[in-house]
């Protein structure tokens, strides 16, 4: 017994050293800018339990300490977060980039950029609109918990629970929050303010009975082995007596404020508006775009793209026999043919996702031509829930969980069906599946031996880039489009609407266009319905600057392929090139030129 003592004892010592030195190693010292960077990023992640649950790598594990909380929205934790990234950066300066080559550097590169730029918005303590009809707790929260959250035992019903009890205290926060906005000169537009309130009061209107919160559970603890009726009743119980007690009061509160501020609310669309709105839209520019773009370069790009792509439309159209009128109204005329639209009903929708899955298939079965690696994680297609749906896009797209507990999601919004004729929607599903969203963001998950912020993808222009320029990848290089010109048509419409985004978000932000204007040259252009493009509008005047990624991205990587082309000639190799964009991860577009010029190099010597 003795002598079993002392090989514990021995072991204990060496489990303290070893712990110790892995401390020293990764917390305390990290050795490399690979645990340097790794160590920035869990210290920012950790405070908020909602992305360690997005990313799916510990939850329910013994390392789970966050999945029954919700993370902190006070201006403390704002102050807190600016402190931490101000470490962040002086950390990353002693680690380089003098002495850094390859993968490491690019890392240091990246993530630099990266915590730089969350400082740079995170200086402005009055910057934007708190809640909103698309964004916010009140929006967010609702499907993080019923979509996001994974229940699958006895303790995750409990942590989902808490979590319910923790929103109440999210929504108090939150009015705190809005009130302190309003002192300082930031509320929204009236036409925002309207649109906010009738998302929150149709959540809470059914009560906690009809709650979504509520609702959603009963399925979930039906796949629980052994959990009896009497504690699936008493979970149920608990979940609408945390809905009823915490979560509509405190919609309610905000709901009170939001009547109170439209008595006074203006109707001027662009952040200008707002105290410092000049220089938070340049730093809005220059965070989605990841470049030092000005809005006015943006603006003409944005013009300049919207003339090249309505003369290849107008090509199409006349094609097909469709000559009278303006594109849009051409456009328009087809969106409204009965012909091409699925029936707006239950069978209807089930159709049109089943014909989305069967373009998955088919160009998934010609995806091995044009890409090294195709993504290990499975892909589902799903309608955007029910009680979002209103306020949703057309489309989007979640990633797989890090840990592969939850696949990667295409949501698609079936409100309405006929807001996607059939014709419209190979380029929908090529953007937010394959080969864009999915390839890219499933990609970026399966690099190895680089830091985690490598994998996350937090760069729009890079990724949203990507997908736009997936879209005209599927149509030029792979040829979906062969014996389809409509849907050849429904790319360029899709391309057009980015191009448009270009001209609308500078009009809005930077010119002083007023909503009616920017929904006026939209539907002239795209052929949308007055519905659909009021939709948008009404997000970019919420998200200023976020609408410019997509289409600077594509550019931007369309002319670094041209720059490889012609520097190589045949050596180019198309599928190599994908792989050095999607294999190293999502980056800002001036890291990712150099990333490719020195790829270029490397071909040129070999």
């Amino acid at each position: 017994m003795r002598l079993v003592g002392k090989l514990l004892l021995g072991l204990i010592v060496l489990l303290l050293i070893a712990g110790f030195g892995a401390y020293t190693w990764f917390w305390w010292k990290p050795v490399g800018v690979n645990n340097a960077i790794n160590k920035a990023t869990i210290e920012l992640g950790m405070d908020s339990p909602e992305l360690l649950t997005q990313l799916g790598m510990i939850d329910n594990t013994p390392l789970d300490f966050h999945s029954g909380k919700l993370g902190d929205y006070t201006k403390a934790q704002d102050e807190k977060t600016r402190a931490k990234l101000k470490k962040a950066l002086a950390m990353l300066d002693r680690y380089g980039p003098e002495g850094l080559e390859g993968q490491e550097l690019l890392s240091w590169e990246i993530a630099r950029w990266f915590f730089a730029n969350l400082l740079r918005q995170a200086e402005f303590d009055y910057g934007g609109y708190r809640v909103t009809q698309i964004s916010g707790p009140t929006v967010n929260l609702p499907q993080f918990l019923t979509d996001v959250h994974v229940i699958k035992d006895e303790r995750s019903v409990k942590r989902y629970i808490s979590r319910l009890n923790e929103f109440g205290r999210v929504l108090r926060e939150t009015r705190d929050r809005l009130e302190d906005d309003r002192m300082h000169g930031v509320t929204p537009p009236d036409f925002i303010i309207e649109k906010s309130l009738a998302v929150m009061r149709a959540f809470i209107e059914g009560g906690a009975e009809n709650n979504p919160l509520a609702t959603t559970l009963p399925a979930k603890l039906e796949k629980i082995d052994g959990l009896s009726e009497e504690k699936r009743a008493a979970y149920i119980a608990a979940a609408k007596e945390a809905v009823e007690k915490e979560v509509i009061p405190g919609y309610e509160a905000i709901i009170a404020l939001f009547e109170d501020m439209a008595k006074t609310a203006t109707h001027d669309a662009g952040i200008w508006r707002i105290p410092n709105g000049q220089e938070i839209y340049a730093a809005a520019l220059r965070s989605n775009t990841t470049t030092d773009l000005s809005a006015d370069e943006i603006h003409e790009i944005g013009l300049s793209e919207v003339a090249r792509i309505e003369a290849e439309m107008d090509a199409i159209l006349v094609s097909q026999g469709l000559a009278e009128g303006s594109v849009s109204e051409r456009v328009r005329e087809l969106m409204s043919d009965p012909a091409h639209q699925f029936p707006n009903t239950d069978e209807g929708r089930q159709a049109m996702l089943d014909y989305l899955v069967e373009l998955n298939e088919e160009v998934m079965a010609r995806a091995g031509d044009f890409f090294i690696t195709l993504p290990p994680q499975p892909l589902e297609i799903v309608r955007v829930p029910e009680y979002a749906q209103d306020s949703a896009p057309g489309g989007y797209y979640n990633p797989p969980a890090l840990d592969g507990s939850r696949p990667g999601r295409f949501y698609i919004n079936l409100k309405d069906t006929a807001d996607n004729p059939r014709w419209t929607l190979p380029t929908l599903l090529y953007h937010e599946a394959a080969p864009g969203h999915h390839f890219q963001l499933s990609a970026s998950q399966l690099i190895e031996n680089v830091p985690l912020l490598r994998k996350l993808s937090p760069f729009s222009a890079y990724s949203e880039g990507w997908a736009l320029y997936a879209e005209r990848l599927a149509a030029k290089d792979m040829n979906m489009y062969a014996d389809d010109p409509l849907g050849d048509l429904g790319r360029l419409q899709a391309e057009m609407f980015r191009a448009v985004r270009l001209v609308v978000d500078t009009g809005l932000h930077h010119k002083r266009w007023s909503r009616e204007e920017a929904i006026d040259y939209m539907i002239s252009k795209t052929g949308m319905t007055e519905a659909e493009v009021t939709r948008e509008i009404e997000r970019y005047v919420v998200w200023p600057g976020q609408a410019t990624a997509y289409k600077t991205g594509q550019l931007a990587i369309l002319r670094m392929r041209a720059k490889a082309e012609a520097a190589l000639g045949d050596k180019f190799d198309l599928r190599a090139f994908h792989e050095l964009i999607l294999l190293d991860g999502a980056m800002p577009l001036g890291i990712l030129e150099k990333n490719v010029d020195r790829w270029i190099e490397a071909r040129q010597a070999a």
